[in-house]
């Protein structure tokens, strides 16, 4: 029961990636309270839903207010709702990329300007950010709002040091979700062959991290960004280059 007693709220917690972190975390016995735009797929048992936009200030100020009278407290935030847009750079418009910084920027701004003055010490905030956050990924949209969230996590691991907040941000890579269910069979052939690991990974694969990062075994780690991709990141994109080395060396 590695978080019981902790209270953490979840953003995005309706299917993929927040679904999964949010059954692992009720699994390890904390109270979950699940934020979604949607409702739940699949509700979990020990989780407490509500239908919220993260985007809008007025919502978090309300669940300010409940979690204060109801909990007291807040021990755990996991900012994972996220909206992807793959409209290339010459196409894309203002309105687009407005839509995506607001919830995959803002979104996670309003929930620490929230939420953070009702956590204690040893208070946690996890933010999800993507393998587009260290890459020139296509679609400039959703790589800038991911990059720009590496940033707001630097300086709110600084800033909320000093009350023993910690702050990390996890960077997935290609993880099998319904936001990514449209991908291409090429797109994913490709992306196949950039993982040294060979494989794409799994809501599963990443809910143990949260669960690490919510608890006290992290206690001393504070303005990481570790990455859940099965290499992609670490190669650099010299992994196919390294392939057609190995392979012309045994055909020699």
């Amino acid at each position: 029961m590695r978080a019981a007693g902790k209270v953490v709220v979840i953003t995005g917690a309706a299917g993929g990636q927040g679904a999964a972190e949010a059954a692992a975390l009720a699994h390890e016995g904390a109270t979950v309270i699940g934020l979604d735009v949607q409702e739940p797929r699949a509700p979990i048992d020990g989780v407490h839903y509500r239908t919220f936009d993260v985007a809008r200030e007025a919502e978090w100020d309300e669940l300010h207010t409940w979690l204060k009278r109801d909990f007291g407290a807040v021990h755990g935030l996991v900012n994972n709702a996220a909206i992807t847009n793959r409209t290339p750079l010459g196409q894309v418009s203002v309105e687009e990329l407005n839509r995506v910084m607001a919830v995959n920027l803002t979104g996670p701004l309003l929930a620490i300007q929230a939420l953070a003055p009702l956590m204690t010490e040893g208070g946690s905030i996890v933010n999800v950010a993507s393998i587009a956050a260290q890459t020139g990924h296509f679609p400039p949209a959703y790589t800038a709002s991911k990059w720009a969230l590496r940033g707001l996590s630097r300086v709110a691991s600084m800033e909320l040091g000093r009350l023993g907040v910690r702050v990390n941000t996890i960077l997935p890579g290609v993880i099998v979700t319904p936001m990514a269910a449209d991908h291409p069979e090429a797109f994913t052939r490709l992306v196949l062959g950039e993982i040294p690991l060979g494989r794409r990974g799994t809501a599963e694969d990443v809910a143990p991290l949260v669960v690490f990062l919510i608890s006290d075994e992290s206690s001393w780690i504070s303005g990481a960004e570790i990455s859940v991709d099965g290499g992609q990141a670490g190669h650099g994109g010299m992994k196919q280059l390294a392939d057609a080395v190995r392979t012309a060396a045994v055909e020699a």
